[in-house]
């Protein structure tokens, strides 16, 4: 399983129905659930995202569609990135040359 940070701001949209942004929330871990992806945190953040998503999924594959099905409802835009724990990155440091 891989890690993934998603990055999320309101869309006009998604501001106008801001009273709503709680149940688009449990509807979001509902998606990623249905689909294998475990939501580990959501947090509304200040500054420049909205909300912060911290995420497990299979792959890219799979993250990269969660992002795109969230995203295509309209109320957010969101940037993935994707993220890497200790373990990871004692194999990515036992690679380097």
């Amino acid at each position: 399983m891989a890690y993934y940070v998603l990055l999320s701001s309101f869309t006009d949209q998604g501001i106008k129905s801001i009273k709503d942004t709680q149940k688009r929330a449990e509807a979001f871990k509902a998606m990623a659930s249905k689909n294998g992806i475990k939501v580990h945190t959501l947090l509304w953040t200040l500054g420049q995202y909205d909300v912060v998503a911290i995420a497990e999924a299979d792959d890219d594959i799979a993250a990269t569609a969660l992002a795109l099905s969230i995203a295509s409802l309209g109320n957010i835009r969101t940037q993935t990135l994707r993220a890497f724990d200790a373990a990871d990155m004692a194999k990515i440091m036992a690679k380097m040359a």
